[in-house]
């Protein structure tokens, strides 16, 4: 969609997006451990998780349904080593806001990195070279500061299919949403210590929460085992050099 034709439908975006705030469900983020350790033994992969309502686990009742319970339990059977895990997550944070949040949280070192964010820089209007920017300063706060060895980044959802968003809105906050994916794709491609990986799933209303808008069940178990599917590559390819 072009500039021109943003700018003219702007009245009506504003209009439905208020119209969609007001109606969508409040969902709560998903009850249980925010850590938890997987197996026994030495040589323990330490795991953070952070970001956004997708990170928390909005859209099922606990953890174990939700990204870092599909995650850590695949990344576990994959690896087949002791796995030790946190999450540090709210719902409606900006890639700048999840930054803060961990810096005044001060989680514990971590091997990898897992962060989930970008729908709310969408949903803020922050432009994909800005939001590229927050994730270059979380990314390298973490590989400094947290003893991180990797981070890898979700991939943004496919806005333009969810439910919850009438058109046009859902059209132009799908593009929105595909420039920030693009963009931090090719920052991520210009290093070695970050990832961003591509994430195929159906996107059908029964996988998707009761609000039309955050993941159900098999989204986040989708997500989850690609996740930890990439990790253990690079864990694979870590220990042949």
């Amino acid at each position: 969609m072009s500039l021109a034709l943003k700018l003219a439908l702007s009245p009506v975006l504003l209009a439905q997006a208020m119209a969609t705030r007001r109606k969508a469900p409040v969902l709560p983020e998903a009850a249980g451990p925010r850590l938890g350790r997987l197996g026994e033994g030495e040589g323990a992969l330490r795991l953070l998780i952070a970001g956004d309502s997708s990170a928390a686990g909005v859209g099922v009742a606990h953890q174990d349904e939700a990204l870092a319970g599909h995650l850590t339990r695949s990344l576990h059977s994959r690896t087949a080593r002791p796995l030790h895990w946190t999450l540090h997550a709210h719902s409606g944070l900006t890639t700048r806001q999840v930054h803060e949040l961990l810096r005044s949280e001060a989680p514990e070192a971590a091997n990898v990195a897992v962060v989930a964010t970008g729908v709310n820089d969408v949903i803020d209007q922050i432009t994909p070279w800005r939001a590229v920017q927050h994730r270059e300063a979380l990314a390298d706060w973490l590989l400094a500061e947290r003893g991180a060895l990797h981070v890898l980044f979700a991939p943004l959802p496919p806005v333009h299919r969810f439910p919850l968003l009438p058109q046009p809105l859902r059209r132009v906050m799908g593009d929105d949403a595909r420039r920030h994916d693009e963009a931090m794709a090719r920052w991520a491609a210009t290093r070695s210590d970050v990832s961003h990986i591509a994430i195929e799933f159906e996107l059908t209303p029964d996988a998707m929460a009761s609000d039309g808008f955050h993941p159900g069940e098999p989204v986040y178990r989708a997500c989850g085992e690609a996740l930890a599917a990439h990790i253990a590559q690079l864990i694979q390819q870590e220990t042949k050099r």
